[in-house]
């Protein structure tokens, strides 16, 4: 008797429980694949003959890596930071988000929120069209987001 009760209270709690109520699965970036793509974007500039700063952030806007060359100017490694924060969070390239601010007015208000910034530099990083971080590098005008996808190839088999 009590066996057939604590089968139909469990019974009970199972079908009252929504599918909804599962647990979300995601993937994260390691530390080890942030670090990857932050030296190959640092040594691709480098390479290019400037001394720059990059950071990665996760999912949540922390930081993951940051990492500033020989001779980069005070400012870069805020800009990196920046740049990755939105790539990360509007979920496109800092320079489409600058293209956005042309058609849609929001974008440009969307400058004045914290850790913010249109300038080009900053790429989501994906898995499938899952943003699962963002990586910013800022010391190499015109030149910073081709860096960063250096980075990101780097790791490209590692994105699945």
């Amino acid at each position: 008797m009590i066996a057939t009760r604590l089968a139909l209270v469990a019974f009970a709690c199972a079908v009252t429980v929504p599918a909804s109520a599962q647990l979300i699965q995601r993937k994260d970036l390691s530390y080890p694949i942030a670090l990857t793509i932050a030296q190959a974007a640092l040594d691709d500039c480098k390479g290019r003959g400037y001394a720059t700063a990059v950071v990665v952030v996760d999912r949540g806007g922390n930081t993951v890596v940051a990492l500033r060359g020989d001779n980069a100017g005070a400012h870069t490694m805020e800009n990196a930071r920046r740049k990755a924060y939105t790539a990360m969070t509007f979920k496109m390239t800092t320079a489409d988000f600058i293209k956005e601010m042309a058609t849609r007015p929001v974008r440009r208000e969307q400058t004045t929120l914290p850790n913010v910034i249109a300038i080009d530099g900053g790429v989501p990083l994906k898995v499938d069209n899952d943003v699962i971080a963002g990586v910013g590098l800022s010391g190499s005008p015109g030149i910073d987001e081709q860096c960063v996808m250096a980075g990101i190839n780097k790791v490209k088999d590692q994105l699945q």
